[in-house]
């Protein structure tokens, strides 16, 4: 990237990694030099959480109102009902209008800990576009932007194309999300002034037709931007780990977890997740990342104390640490470990140890149990399991530390 910057959100952007595209690097950073500039990020309603493969967008959205920005969160609560085709090889399980309210509730809960809300010019505001989408007349939105899209087009993009190539079906109401998504932007600018979408760069398509229809319909100018797709140096994908989702309400994944998941991040990584989920110096996020040896440990430790932070507070990183250091260095059990509560008639005349496992997360069936026990990575309370065998009420109400692999943990307690 050659583009010198003269706006702090552009230069952040460039700076830290976040930037993989944009559609006018000079029309927006004029834009952003000169005044605020209000920018959106739509997230549609599919969980009660979002995961940590959405956590660079929200900080893209912390960093435009750092930067003098006014971010906009856009919940989709007229797109989930529809669902985002973008590079998937099948439908999304179509959600009730109940289970979408749900899951906004639940999705809300983060963005205040990254971005402050208010009524000021650069405060964010939180939309749902179910607002417009819900009462749209069928006849009336083909006729008034329905004739703005050449099917040609969309056809040609990417998403799309992909899906068609694998001869994987594409129905008609997905089909018709990125005109959706393309009237979010015009309603955004006609009802907030919004400037800019901001998105993953699978989601180019989607912006560039809402850049055009806005254009097309109110003659007005307005930029994308849009981010990498997230992948761990070894290939995996942003946001999952060994135990599945890496959630950000504390509800669905604990603080200990969470902290857990960028204390284990690969060192090659390390730099690059410092920079992007992290507000410390690029300076210090490239020393840390160079970092070696036992070394690269500690700046792994700073990253999940900062990440951690953050979202969940100083006071939950602190906490996380604390726990991690007693059960790493000192074999202890630690107080802030997932636990698992089960009832004595739960347990009966007793509870299969594999089932245990899965009962606490550390592995997706009882069959991946036995693996891991076969492969010699299963210890309760210290000690290494190889069978499955039933475990008593009374062995499990003295207290069970279960380990998988060596940085994986979690609690049994009968209550």
């Amino acid at each position: 990237m050659t583009y010198h910057p003269k706006s702090d959100f552009l230069r952040v952007m460039i700076e830290r990694g976040f930037l993989a595209d944009c559609t006018d690097y000079q029309g927006l950073d004029e834009a952003c030099a000169k005044g605020v500039v209000p920018g959106y990020i739509g997230f549609d309603a599919t969980a009660p959480s979002l995961h940590v493969g959405s956590l660079i967008q929200i900080m893209m959205l912390r960093w435009l109102q750092k930067t003098g920005g006014k971010p906009i969160v856009l919940m989709g609560g007229g797109t989930t009902k529809v669902g985002d085709p973008s590079f998937r090889a099948e439908e999304r399980p179509l959600l009730t209008p109940a289970q979408i309210d749900e899951n906004i509730a639940g999705i809300k809960q983060v963005f205040s800990a990254y971005v402050g809300f208010g009524e000021g010019p650069a405060d964010a505001i939180m939309v749902n576009n179910a607002e417009w989408l819900d009462g749209l007349k069928y006849l009336d939105f083909l006729r008034d932007i329905g004739r703005y899209f050449s099917v040609n087009r969309m056809l040609s993009f990417e998403s799309v194309k992909s899906r068609l190539d694998r001869e994987q079906s594409l129905s008609f109401l997905e089909f018709n999300y990125m005109i959706l998504q393309a009237y979010d932007f015009l309603e955004l600018n006609r009802r907030y002034g919004c400037l800019l979408q901001m998105g993953g760069s699978d989601q180019w398509g989607n912006i560039v037709n809402g850049i055009d229809l806005t254009r097309r319909v109110l003659d007005r100018e307005i930029y994308g931007l849009t981010s990498p797709l997230l992948t761990t140096s070894d290939g995996r994908k942003m946001g999952k780990s060994q135990s599945g989702a890496v959630w950000l309400n504390a509800a669905m994944l604990s603080p200990y977890e969470f902290w857990q998941f960028w204390r284990n991040t690969t060192d090659a990584d390390v730099g690059r997740f410092l920079k992007l989920y992290t507000e410390l110096p690029v300076a210090e996020c490239d020393r840390l990342g160079a970092l070696a040896g036992s070394e690269i440990n500690a700046a792994k430790v700073r990253l999940a104390n900062e990440v951690t932070a953050l979202l969940h507070g100083p006071e939950a990183a602190a906490a996380a640490e604390a726990t991690a250091r007693a059960v790493f260095e000192k074999g202890g059990v630690g107080d802030d470990l997932p636990t698992v509560t089960l009832s004595a008639a739960e347990i009966g005349e007793g509870i299969a140890n594999t089932a245990l496992f899965v009962r606490a997360g550390l592995a997706p069936s009882g069959k991946e149990a036995k693996r891991l026990f076969a492969e010699g990575g299963a210890r309760i309370n210290d000690e290494i399991v190889t069978e499955p065998r039933l475990m008593t009420l009374a062995e499990i109400a003295a207290g069970l530390k279960l380990t998988a692999g060596k940085k994986r943990h979690a609690l049994v307690q009968v209550g």
